[in-house]
């Protein structure tokens, strides 16, 4: 066997099991394995060697536990990635995982006791494919300043990606929703996250979705011409909702495309209906008048109680991706999901499970009697020529079967 470089330290409390770790990371080519007996000792020990990129740690043991280890090397580059063993409950080490997601570390696994040799050296092998503890940082890419995205705005280079939404049973498509990109002149496409803050910090995000409107709305006639007529489904910021004039200017733009409101949803996240002014509602119900759909965007995530939900005049709901990929490990999930779901039906509303990649989270959201879909399963956000050109495939393929 191959000489491992990777470094790691055993953090276990009881000498005959900590021995065994040691044993099996030795014998599958880890020449450097230190050892401690609690988090204050194993502290000392990378104070002494330096950083490791492997902290294989009990949870429970005498003086400082596991978590409080973790805590402590969380941020300071001391630890690359955990493995937890550990015999505490499944629902106590479930909470651990999502405070190590916190805490800058990489989950290698979570793999109990007692340690498997098979298990561990398929962890050993997923570690040696990730960036090296210690290594030159990745120079960090320098955000764009606001002469450049003001820049980018007026030669419209933000432009419009568009993701279909899809019938789970069938794979038939209903709609697509518009996601902003910036294509650069550099020719990357950037995401949102490098030009949004931007837009909302100079108040020109009403800006963006009117170029995003007329480029979708023009998409859609095109589809339309071709035989397919699909919702098309736009992002809001709260702080659009108290533009007055909003609601009229979505109705001017409607007839100028030939376009009916209810082929257009308007997208707004749970977090942002608590941000959202109490005149909101107004155009909210303004919208909803001309026939418009409204969704809540990243469902589970936020704040928002039951009454807010049901004072607001919304038709939809897009379940976070988070819940649809921990769907298979995290037995909680599923009830979220379910909830959701009864939830949505009671309030007669369409629930839309996002982040859907793999045929077991498919399978399993069918199931659960979940009916609609997004997500690289079906197809990955696209430009309006690629979706042009992947419904002309998927007809030819259609008009083959």
């Amino acid at each position: 066997m191959t000489v491992s470089p990777l470094r790691v330290i055993v953090l276990e409390d009881h000498s005959f099991q900590r021995a065994i770790a040691v044993s099996m990371l030795q014998q599958l080519g880890c020449t450097e394995v230190f050892q401690a007996a609690d988090g204050a000792e194993a502290l000392a020990v990378l104070a002494r060697v330096g950083p490791v990129d492997i902290a294989l740690c009990d949870l429970r043991m005498e003086g400082m536990d596991g978590l409080e280890f973790l805590q402590a090397v969380g941020h300071a580059g001391l630890v690359g990635s955990v493995i937890i063993s550990s015999s505490l409950s499944e629902q106590l080490r479930r909470t651990v995982r999502q405070i190590i997601s916190l805490l800058d570390l990489e989950l290698l696994g979570d793999i109990g006791k007692p340690l498997h040799y098979e298990t561990l050296e398929r962890l050993l092998k997923k570690q040696r494919s990730l960036p090296r503890t210690g290594a030159p940082p990745e120079p960090q890419e320098v955000l764009p300043d606001e002469a450049q995205v003001r820049q980018a705005l007026v030669a419209h280079e933000l432009c419009g990606f568009f993701q279909p939404k899809f019938i789970l049973e069938t794979g038939e498509i209903t709609g697509v929703e518009v996601l902003a990109r910036w294509r650069h002149a550099s020719g990357k496409t950037l995401p949102p996250t490098s030009f949004l803050p931007v837009l909302e910090r100079c108040g020109l995000l009403d800006e963006l979705l009117c170029q995003q409107l007329h480029e979708g709305l023009a998409l859609q006639r095109q589809l339309r011409g071709q035989g397919h007529d699909l919702d098309f489904a736009f992002n809001l910021h709260a702080v659009q909702l108290a533009n007055s004039s909003f609601a009229s200017h979505i109705g001017t733009l409607l007839s100028e495309y030939d376009a009916r409101g209810s082929s257009l949803t308007f997208e707004l996240t749970e977090s942002g209906l608590l941000q959202a002014p109490q005149t909101s509602l107004e155009c909210l119900f303004r919208l909803q008048m001309m026939g418009c759909r409204l969704s809540i965007d990243d469902f589970g995530t936020g704040f928002s109680s039951l009454q807010r939900l049901f004072q607001l005049p919304f038709n939809e709901i897009k379940l976070d991706a988070g819940f649809i990929q921990a769907l298979a490990q995290e037995p909680r999930c599923h009830a979220v999901i379910s909830s959701t779901l009864a939830l949505g039906e009671s309030l007669g509303m369409t629930v839309v499970a996002e982040g859907i990649e793999t045929d077991e989270q498919h399978q399993y959201l069918l199931n659960m009697g979940c009916t609609q879909g997004q997500g690289y399963w079906c197809a990955k956000p696209m430009s309006g020529g690629d979706l042009l050109r992947w419904f002309q495939g998927e007809q030819q393929r259609s008009q083959r079967a």
